[in-house]
């Protein structure tokens, strides 16, 4: 499954207006859903620490630590692409709309108590990187 970033960057790539669910709570804005987004670099150096580090062992959660809107996520895309943010809203499907968890954030003091002491990545900085270094480029996934 591609990430959202991945999903939306064509039509940002093309100047087109993205989409976003619609809030179907009074306390939540259209596109204010959040998410714990990770970028995948920070994955992999949390899985990379935990290889060196063999005296280590347990289940962790694993994010940013941080929830961050999917309206911030996709104006961070736009920002990438050096566009101003272009989000529309539609409707969510009536068969999620009762199930649809509208924040997720990870809880990291497992992982700290551990001794992981690096920092996560940004929303901002980690979509910048990957609209740079891979969606915007002829093979995003080399």
């Amino acid at each position: 499954m591609k990430s959202v970033a991945a999903q939306i960057w064509p039509k940002v790539a093309a100047g087109h207006a993205v989409q976003l669910f619609k809030s179907y709570r009074d306390d939540v804005p259209d596109g204010g859903q959040m998410r714990d987004f990770v970028y995948v670099r920070d994955v992999v150096d949390v899985v990379a620490w935990m290889f060196y580090n063999p005296e280590i062992s347990g289940l962790y959660n694993l994010g940013s630590g941080q929830a961050r809107s999917f309206a911030d996520m996709a104006a961070a895309v736009f920002a990438a692409a050096g566009r101003a943010p272009q989000i529309e809203y539609s409707a969510m499907p009536p068969a999620i709309r009762e199930k649809y968890q509208y924040f997720t954030q990870a809880e990291m003091a497992g992982l700290r108590e551990a001794g992981y002491d690096r920092d996560f990545t940004g929303l901002e900085d980690g979509i910048a990187d990957y609209v740079g270094r891979y969606l915007s480029q002829p093979d995003p996934y080399r």
